[in-house]
């Protein structure tokens, strides 16, 4: 475990050991800074995301330049 990891999972810990009140207290916290917001949401839709199939990036670009052509 580096120590990115070892940070995380300190944290995390600390936050399970909460009251259900004070970890959403916590959480609400976090999501009024409009960047923590931002970045707590890019993680959950990846995380929501990761076993959906993927394409490379020149593809999905001449699809789109396909579309915006043909419309």
């Amino acid at each position: 475990m580096n120590a990115i990891e070892s940070k995380a999972e300190v944290y995390f810990m600390a936050l399970q050991s909460l009251t259900q009140a004070e970890r959403e207290a916590v959480i609400a916290r976090l999501l009024e800074d409009p960047a923590l917001r931002e970045d707590i949401l890019d993680l959950a839709t990846i995380q929501q995301r990761q076993d959906e199939p993927s394409r490379a990036f020149s593809k999905y670009l001449t699809e789109r330049n396909q579309a915006s052509s043909e419309g």
